[in-house]
């Protein structure tokens, strides 16, 4: 049954802001699910995502399964690459690395993993993944070999978002990278979400509520957190 992206279209509709924990199986033990599925749970989190740009093989899947048994909220794939995939989650972002130019991560990562998608029962949700200095080098720019869109030039990173519309991308992935020190600027969020009609997440460099508060003022429908949760499970306690 596919109901993950119709729910996040509604919640767009009606004004409901989303949230998802980003999960990298690499910085996971099995062992610390249970617990940490209590804090998700005790946050507003309204979906788990679960990825990263280099992951052991079999590591994703291990993680997803125990996921599985503590919670109920959707578990998307953010894959690095198609190793990732498991059918074990409910979905899967498919994102093509619209910002960068290595067709390996446009197109080829996407052929490669076809004969994967099409044996399993993930929701594939076409997504297009934009690429935002985040004033550090992220693990994405070191694998994909491409470099960010810079924060002063909104009119690259808004054609590019419309650009990802026009082809098909029923999201649009706003990311300044994880352990970014700077997030997508407001400005540049504005801009896409007043020039695209899917969903807009935003993600990389929120370290505090208020920087969340503002992403969602700015136009964003979904936000997402990381490291600031990973470093301080307490997060949302403040």
């Amino acid at each position: 049954m596919r109901y993950i992206y119709k729910d996040i279209l509604a919640a767009k509709q009606n004004g409901k802001k989303l949230l998802a924990i980003l999960l990298d199986p690499d910085k996971l033990e099995v062992a610390q699910i249970e617990n940490l599925t209590k804090k998700i749970h005790a946050s507003p989190a309204t979906h788990v995502f679960v990825g990263g740009s280099t992951v052991e093989k079999g590591q994703t899947k291990k993680i997803v399964i125990e996921l599985k048994k503590h919670t109920k909220l959707p578990i998307i794939l953010f894959p690095g690459d198609k190793s990732q995939i498991t059918n074990t989650a409910d979905g899967i972002l498919f994102l093509s690395l619209l910002s960068g130019r290595n067709p390996k991560f446009l197109i080829e990562q996407q052929i490669q993993s076809v004969s994967i998608l099409k044996n399993t029962n993930l929701e594939i949700i076409p997504t297009g993944y934009i690429l935002i200095d985040g004033s550090v080098e992220t693990a994405v720019q070191r694998v994909s070999k491409t470099s960010p869109i810079p924060q002063n030039n909104p009119q690259l990173i808004t054609d590019t978002a419309l650009a990802g519309e026009y082809m098909g991308k029923q999201l649009i992935y706003l990311e300044a990278g994880s352990g970014a020190t700077e997030s997508v600027e407001i400005k540049n969020i504005q801009a896409v979400a007043n020039a695209i009609s899917v969903p807009l997440i935003v993600g990389g460099g929120l370290r505090s509520l208020s920087a969340i508060e503002k992403a969602y003022e700015a136009g964003a429908d979904l936000v997402v957190i990381g490291t600031a949760f990973e470093k301080d499970d307490s997060f949302f306690d403040k």
